[in-house]
């Protein structure tokens, strides 16, 4: 009698490997073999990932080209332990199909004190006081200032501005914060107050402090001007990126007396040359980029990045994505102009009506194949600048339910107007907010062979390509308006590339788009809204 089959169906065991040097916390996992070689040589690394379906990494190895394609078939998941992914070649990793994750939120507690410290340093002159003694100056003189009942301003209501919130409450201070894409139901859970706009908020604080991701928008959002509008012996804080307060009017504001103090832990160039401006100004703390330094947040990032990396291989990838994988050849072939689409209309709705509470995503007619990657796409562009993460396919869900934002998806198979179409619409009403708070947004667009358009907007009927700089407004359906603004632009030397028209009626509200060459600054589109023609309008970038 023959020996019987085997039955042996043990799940293979996962292996990882860990190169760089870390705590990574437990290695004992059930399913999962964990080998921690710190500081591993780049030839040894070469020589043994192939037999492993993980890479943990920090900042030392550099995860090119030639170390992705000696991995092989078998790797599945790269983790870098902290934020930062320059050392890793996303594009690459994301053509090979493979996942790569961060634990950014493992230096949130540590960041956000460091920020509470500069405040509390600038307040009572510890900078300065520290200098003096040390010189042999023993100034008693010198009064600081109190934290309790007075009011901070913070600039991006994120993890970390969240936290700082938290704790400058628990100083007994007021908190007043400026961020136009969390919902209102977040400032009423943090206690909150929102403030309509930038200027609003530093027209009434005491101190400020940013907690904002480096984008275009918040390049130098904090200059001279903004600077200017703070109370006199303001404390103004940047822990967050270099470049957020523009180093020269910091500098400059010092200088002047304007304000009282001021702490910095980054810089536009790291590390600052030895003539550094900051280097030189008065009642400034400046420390070196320590937001995450502490031995809690290190042994957090570890472990929190093995956690990340052990779920992503068992089919979990809600936490930490920082890419999207390409999707499957005939996924991307068929739904490719649909995924730009998306994206494009979330970037819209995120100027027209950010802070919003609820998204709908609605298809219309029959798609090629289930178009629900175009709803990730739509999530990407409309949280895009807007959170501590990069959003992508991948995380794209996950940051949105974080943010508080209600998602709803729906699907009507006719079309009446083009064979598809997928229409958005955010709202801003939620539980805890009155009708009278309620406002919505709604765009619409297809896709032409491969090439988005635009098809809606509001109840209006429109159709172009959304590209470049899109100038919408509203007027009533008479004579003259178009030709006024357009002799206005002319003025500005800004050319016209594309027009659409929309009507609700004859004679009634109409709403035209142009399609600019350029942008408008905040000036020029004041100008534009106070035509008498004019009832309204918005500029955004797609």
């Amino acid at each position: 009698m023959s020996a019987p089959a085997s039955t042996d169906r043990t799940p293979q065991v996962l292996r990882v490997l860990i190169c760089d040097e870390m705590n990574p916390g437990l290695l004992d996992h059930d399913g999962f073999q964990i080998d921690y070689a710190g500081n591993m040589d780049r030839s040894e690394t070469l020589r043994r990932l192939p037999e492993y379906d993980a890479l943990i990494t920090r900042s030392r190895t550099k995860v090119d080209r030639e170390l992705i394609d000696a991995a092989g078939p078998r790797l599945k998941v790269i983790g870098r332990g902290g934020v930062g992914v320059d050392n890793i070649d996303l594009e690459y990793a994301s053509l090979r199909g493979l996942l790569v994750l961060n634990a950014p939120e493992s230096n949130n507690v540590s960041a956000a004190e460091l920020a509470v410290m500069h405040l509390m340093a600038a307040a009572r002159g510890l900078t300065r006081s520290d200098r003096k003694t040390r010189a042999g100056e023993w100034d008693r003189k010198f009064l600081g200032l109190e934290l309790k009942d007075r009011t901070l301003g913070i600039v991006g209501l994120g993890r970390i501005g969240s936290m700082v919130a938290d704790r400058a409450q628990g100083l007994r201070m007021n908190v007043v914060a400026y961020d136009p894409y969390v919902p209102e139901s977040k400032f009423e859970r943090l206690g909150v107050t929102r403030a309509a706009s930038l200027d609003e908020l530093l027209g009434q604080v005491d101190f400020l402090t940013v907690h904002t991701p480096l984008t275009e928008e918040t390049t130098g959002m904090i200059g001279a001007r903004e600077l200017a509008l703070l109370k006199p012996d303001a404390i103004v804080v940047n822990a967050a990126r270099g470049g957020i307060i523009e180093e020269q009017a910091l500098v400059d504001a010092l200088h002047s007396g304007h304000l009282f103090g001021a702490g910095v832990d980054v810089f536009v160039d790291e590390p600052p040359t030895a003539d550094h401006i900051f280097l030189g100004a008065p009642n400034l703390g400046i420390t070196a980029h320590l937001g995450a330094n502490t031995r809690e947040a290190q042994e957090r990032v570890g472990a929190e990045i093995v956690s990340r990396v052990l779920a992503a291989l068992h089919g979990d990838v809600s936490k930490g994505a920082v890419n999207a994988p390409a999707l499957d050849p005939k996924t991307l072939e068929a739904l490719g102009g649909y995924l730009d689409l998306g994206e494009k209309l979330g970037r819209i709705q995120a100027q027209l009506l950010p802070g919003a509470y609820d998204i709908e995503v609605t298809f219309r007619g029959e798609f090629p194949v289930d178009p629900a990657p175009v709803v990730s796409s739509v999530l990407v562009g409309y949280l895009s600048g807007s959170t501590d993460e990069r959003p992508n396919m991948i995380n794209a869900r996950a940051l949105a339910k974080e943010r508080g934002l209600n998602l709803a998806v729906r699907e009507q198979t006719d079309s009446p107007d083009y064979q598809t179409e997928v229409i958005v619409k955010v709202s801003t009403q939620g539980p805890a907010q009155g009708p009278d708070k309620a406002r919505t947004r709604t765009v619409g667009g297809t896709v032409f062979g491969r090439s988005p358009r635009l098809t809606r907007l509001r109840d209006y009927r429109v159709e172009l390509e959304p590209e470049g700089y899109i100038l919408i407004a509203s007027n009533q359906d008479k004579p003259g308006a178009v030709a006024q603004l357009s002799t206005l632009l002319g003025t500005w030397g800004v050319n016209i590339a594309g027009m659409a028209l929309g009507r609700a009626a004859r004679g009634g509200e109409a709403l035209f788009t142009l399609t600019l060459d350029e942008g408008l600054s905040a000036e020029q589109l004041r100008a534009v809204r106070d035509l008498d023609v004019i009832d309204s309008a918005y500029l955004v970038r797609v």
